[in-house]
């Protein structure tokens, strides 16, 4: 992937946020209205779910933006990993959301008697936000599928469109049947919809943040093509991480029979390795020691 495309698709993201920060926003303020006139327990948990969602988004920004910067002596690798942490503190809130949601909840079921809830600006209100929440996840989708940062966004989202399914439904219910408690109900279902997205979405960050393979990468088989190049007799000390979401690194001592070197292969070789991790394994950035195997063989233990 070439630094142009990646300042492409910085900027699309960043455009895409932008709008889903506009809607998200408006309607962040017409549900937190909409839950003061209804009484509703539920579009109020909604509502700041969607303030959770404002906020993972401007984090979202903020990260795309500072992600964007170019490498320094300081930062050799640049500041994408910026969009990891932003990530992580887009998790962290979700889960704290969650847990405030929920103990709302179960405080309104076990006391009915205190609830009041007008189910048609509740089912109006709720109706505006899904509507809303489709029109930003279709505006993040393309962003997405490249970046962990907007994945988590497209996730706040995405939860937050089912809380507001969810609101709707329980609308209906009061209106029909005057069931009030399913406002208690739909509560606690959001915070419920919630914590898989946040888990999910934290275990991205812990993979990114550990150092460990990307979830898609089969290291064997990495090593099994660089072992099918002519003159690479064996390899070791085989590393693959990521610096963010689809940013994989990888590097390697490979040791080459003799005449790679007497003959003067080694440039051509180093190429040949580099296209097929770009190719195959989609690895922009690759570090490969060629070395004799008199040197492999008094080198150190820590080698993977």
């Amino acid at each position: 992937m070439s630094h142009t495309h990646d300042h492409h698709a910085n900027s699309a993201n960043r455009s895409r946020l932008l709008i889903a920060i506009g809607i998200i926003a408006v309607v962040l303020i017409v549900e937190v209205i909409g839950a003061a006139i209804s009484g509703s327990l539920a579009l109020l948990a909604d509502a700041g779910h969607m303030f959770s969602d404002l906020a993972g988004l401007l984090i979202a920004l903020f990260a795309t933006i500072i992600a964007a910067r170019p490498p320094t002596d300081r930062q050799t690798f640049g500041y994408q990993r910026a969009e990891v942490f932003g990530a992580l503190v887009n998790g962290v809130i979700v889960s704290l959301v969650a847990m405030f949601v929920l103990i709302g909840g179960i405080s309104r079921l076990l006391a009915p008697e205190n609830v009041e809830v007008h189910s048609t600006p509740m089912l109006v209100v709720a109706t505006i936000g899904a509507v809303a929440n489709v029109a930003a996840l279709l505006v993040l989708r393309g962003g997405a599928k490249t970046s962990i940062n907007m994945r988590g966004a497209y996730l706040e989202v995405l939860g937050d469109l089912l809380g507001s399914i969810a609101v709707i439904i329980a609308a209906l219910v009061i209106m029909t049947t005057g069931f009030v408690a399913a406002d208690a109900i739909a509560s606690i279902l959001i915070a419920l919809m919630i914590v898989p997205r946040a888990f999910v979405l934290l275990r991205e960050v812990f993979r990114v943040l550990s150092q460990a393979a990307p979830a898609d990468t089969d290291v064997a088989e990495i090593r099994a093509h660089i072992l099918g190049a002519e003159g690479v007799v064996a390899v070791h000390d085989v590393h693959v991480w990521a610096i963010t979401s689809g940013a994989p690194v990888f590097s390697a001592h490979v040791v080459v029979a003799p005449e790679v070197f007497t003959g003067g292969r080694t440039g051509a070789l180093l190429d040949e390795l580099g296209a097929c991790l770009s190719e195959h394994f989609d690895v922009e950035h690759s570090t490969i020691q060629l070395e004799p195997r008199e040197h492999s063989e008094h080198e150190g233990t820590q080698h993977g």
